[in-house]
């Protein structure tokens, strides 16, 4: 593909997989425009490399240089089929595809390392991208999530191997065609998507017949596959685990041998699983499987994901994006195990009102392990209210816990309040806006 001949628009620009790969056309000479519907960190990132965007949905918004048919535009499934922009280019004729048909495009003629599962995908592919960046390997990486380091979401040494997410919603992962794939987990989510379990499986299963080369699987997981796990013997297994506040030693067991003591420094069984399959993709890949194990230690961590922001004798604040009853209850046993005698403040924003409604019971069985709750408002995204589900209803639900209904405005000075030292912030909206705030009211307290 001539990148340099093409313009591309995307209708969405600011999201997470969107913005990574118009960060990497652009520096491969693209001309890449945008449209989002508000400001971020993200969207201004982009701006500061140089990309126009728009924040006005109206057709006469566009710039002129992508309102020719010659333009490709790039959408998402969260972008609505109402969008006037979107119908325009429809109209017109312009080629129209999803960011995972793009995706596709762009991983096709690589060695495509693809990192499935509901739960993972993100602190895998971002761990896996970690591998590569201290081998020095030629490769490019797009990520759904933010590194601690260098606040980026794509990075490149160049393009024999791609690294990416494969994206169950959607069915999104279905226009890859992976070198080497792992499913992290199964679990039924996007019922707005899938029926039932029956219906997810069987695109998990059309995804593993895609994979040409080589699939990892959990081991507990119906597919076949080059198995791994954390908590049996497998065809990749870790034992001997030896938590620690700042991560976890362990021994590596391997086809090839046996690595005994190493260490990783991220907290968690969850993302003990993680660096495993990434280690085991990659020494598929061709890469030193003993060089790799021990680049583990100096992981940066990913936005979101188990961050910790504070960590000192008043208090312990965490954020991430958990937005599943099952990531929720991962978040949980990683707090139980690192601060075992310790009470637990968690604030939660569910994410869509039909997982709410799907999930609730879940949800609220996996809130009430904690000590305190506080609930913002479900966060819609792209959907619209569903009669008799909300976050107060979800409240009504939770038992044991002190539970409580709070505001994004009211956040900050309540959690300034609370007695328990372990404050967790889980969701997938906009709750990641407000923890700056939140950081900087804690240490401020602290100070006076």
């Amino acid at each position: 593909m001539n990148f340099k001949e093409q313009t591309y628009y995307f209708i969405g620009i600011g999201g997470i997989g969107m913005s990574s790969i118009a960060r990497y056309l652009f520096l491969q000479g693209a001309s890449v425009f945008g449209y989002d519907k508000t400001r971020s960190a993200v969207t201004n990132s982009l701006e500061k490399l140089g990309i126009t965007i728009v924040y006005d949905s109206a057709v006469g918004a566009l710039p002129l240089a992508v309102s020719s048919e010659k333009s490709l535009v790039v959408y998402t499934p969260a972008v609505s089929a109402e969008h006037p922009q979107l119908n325009f280019f429809i109209d017109q004729g312009n080629k129209v595809v999803k960011r995972a048909k793009l995706l596709g495009d762009l991983t096709q003629d690589t060695i495509c390392l693809a990192v499935a599962g509901t739960h993972g995908k993100t602190t895998t592919t971002a761990i896996l991208t970690h591998l590569f960046e201290q081998s020095n390997a030629s490769y490019t990486a797009f990520v759904g999530g933010i590194f601690q380091d260098s606040k980026t979401n794509m990075m490149s040494r160049g393009n024999t191997y791609t690294l990416v997410e494969a994206d169950e919603f959607d069915r999104s992962f279905l226009h890859l065609s992976p070198t080497i794939a792992c499913i992290t987990s199964m679990d039924l989510d996007h019922l707005d998507v899938y029926s039932d379990a029956a219906s997810l499986q069987a695109a998990y299963v059309e995804f593993a017949s895609q994979v040409k080369k080589a699939l990892f699987v959990e081991k507990n997981i119906a597919l076949n596959g080059i198995t791994y796990s954390v908590s049996e013997e497998a065809d990749f297994y870790i034992d001997a685990i030896k938590p620690d506040a700042s991560g976890s030693y362990f021994d590596l067991h391997t086809p090839d041998g046996v690595y005994k003591n190493q260490f990783f420094n991220q907290l968690g069984m969850h993302n003990l699983s993680n660096a495993l399959v990434a280690l085991a993709m990659a020494s598929k890949a061709g890469l030193q499987l003993q060089d790799l194990v021990k680049s583990l230690a100096t992981f940066p961590g990913v936005q979101r994901r188990l961050q910790v922001l504070i960590n000192n004798d008043n208090r312990v604040l965490i954020d991430d994006y958990a937005h599943h009853p099952t990531e929720i209850k991962a978040v949980y046993e990683t707090l139980k195990l690192s601060f075992p005698t310790e009470e637990k403040c968690v604030v939660f924003q569910p994410h869509l009102f039909s997982r709410t409604q799907d999930f609730m019971t879940d949800f609220a069985r996996v809130l009430s392990l904690f000590d305190r709750v506080l609930l913002l408002d479900i966060y819609a995204a792209r959907e619209l209210p569903i009669v008799g589900v909300s976050s107060a209803a979800l409240k009504e639900m939770i038992s044991g816990p002190s539970v409580e209904l709070i505001t994004k405005k009211d956040l900050a000075n309540r959690l300034s309040l609370v007695e328990e030292r372990i404050i967790v912030l889980l969701g997938a909206g906009d709750i990641g806006v407000e923890v700056e705030a939140i950081k900087h009211k804690l240490l401020y307290d602290e100070a006076l």
